[in-house]
């Protein structure tokens, strides 16, 4: 079957991640998305390399890998949005579209006309998602927001990374190895578009949709925010340890480093059996999660002190053999290869008009009727945009030469 979005068109107007994030999400359930733009330059992300795509014959496009994360399912449509003719056209593509993402600064749409008030105004209907750092209200609603600046403000590194160490000067906050603030809010951005879609259903009517990263990090904070607001204790940064539970955390082998991941007490039990400590799980300073939890530095030490014996196979095949919860730490290449992920489809190749074929992650999604849709790369700045002028609004081609020439388009 079709995507579930199937007959949904969006113009996704955002750069960068958050925004594109949730416009190609969008794209893999089925919508017809029309990514927006500028003349000559585009999105920011194709220019944030190296690595560069390459083209057939081996060559750098001009294209960066970063651009390839979050944007396929789309045509790219150039317009100059600062003159009043590339404005009529997106007033125009508005009147025959579901859905607009935007992350301009707060009011930066509003001088164009281009503005949630200013749309809905000639398509009721029209769903509106901004997305931005801090918000359409508040003391810094007209700050710029970036993921890295987020973590920081809104709780993230202060319980990522190692405690602090005066005796080696060791430690310190780290952000996440990825910007999770902008994946998160694009995963928010798409639910609430996917509802405001189903509510319009009832009322007719589309809305605005207010996203700041700022909020979602402090959303996804999750159970470290509950530790402090219903526990009243502060996290700190316990390095690859779980606040808690333990053991729950990743440990050295004699050549390398494995995760053990103990949730119950009957795990522990198993778990110690296996390290050949069974009388730790009879000990009443860890019998329970409460207790491990309460005196994780010793029995930590423990655990360290045997798992150091053998290398990290050895244990690993161990620990799968007795039921424990266990892992590698895997690079991003040993990812790709492994048979779990190839089997589920995470690793997916896809035509591409420049290098033939481009190797993509799969949309993690599988519904039993409906299909994911990977028909179009990423592709290149301005690769529709004639074709969208002349099918979807009807432009002649004398119009289109003029638009060009004038580089509005």
């Amino acid at each position: 079957m079709a995507g579930p979005l199937k007959g949904y068109r969006v113009l996704d107007m955002s750069r960068v991640l958050a925004g594109p994030w949730a416009g190609q999400l969008l794209g893999d359930l089925g919508a017809d998305v029309l990514k927006i733009e500028r003349p000559e330059v585009g999105d920011d992300t194709r220019h944030w390399g190296p690595p560069y795509r390459k083209d057939i014959q081996g060559k750098d496009t001009k294209d960066a890998a970063y651009f390839f994360c979050a944007n396929r399912g789309k045509k790219s449509v150039t317009v100059d949005i600062t003159h009043p003719e590339g404005q009529e056209i997106i007033r125009q593509l508005v009147l025959q579209t579901d859905v607009l993402i935007e992350n301009y600064k707060v009011g930066g749409l509003a001088k164009y006309g281009l503005d949630f008030d200013s749309l809905a105004a000639i398509n009721p209907k029209l769903v509106y998602c901004s997305v931005t750092g801090f918000g359409q209200t508040g003391p810094y609603a007209n700050r710029p927001g970036y993921d890295f600046l987020i973590q920081g403000l809104g709780g993230l590194m202060s319980i990522t990374g190692e405690p602090d160490n005066p005796d080696t000067k060791t430690g310190g906050p780290v952000k996440v190895g990825v910007a999770v603030t902008d994946l998160f809010t694009g995963l928010y951005a798409a639910n609430a578009i996917q509802g405001a879609l189903l509510e319009r259903h009832q009322s007719g009517l589309g809305q605005h949709i207010d996203l700041a990263l700022l909020d979602v990090q402090a959303a996804v904070l999750a159970n470290q925010a509950s530790n402090y607001l219903i526990g009243g204790t502060v996290p700190g940064r316990l390095g690859n340890a779980h606040p808690n539970i333990v053991p729950y955390q990743a440990f050295a082998t004699s050549d390398s480093f494995i995760i053990i991941a103990v949730g119950n007490d009957q795990q522990f039990a198993r778990f110690c059996k296996v390290i050949h400590s069974a009388s730790l799980a009879k000990d009443d300073r860890y019998k329970t999660n409460a207790n491990r939890v309460n005196n994780r530095q010793s029995l930590c030490e423990k655990i360290q002190m045997q798992l150091k014996l053998h290398d990290s196979q050895h244990w690993l095949e161990a620990f799968e053999e007795s039921n424990v919860p266990c892992g590698p730490i895997n690079t991003i290449d040993q990812v790709f290869e492994d048979p779990q992920i190839i089997a589920r489809h995470m690793l997916i190749n896809i035509p591409d008009s420049r290098s033939g074929n481009l190797n993509v992650v799969g949309n993690p999604i599988n519904y039993s009727r409906s299909d994911i849709e990977y028909d179009l790369s990423p592709q290149e700045l301005g690769n529709q945009t004639e074709s969208v002028l002349r099918d979807y609004l009807e432009y002649s081609e004398s119009k289109i030469h003029c638009l060009k020439h004038n580089k509005i388009v």
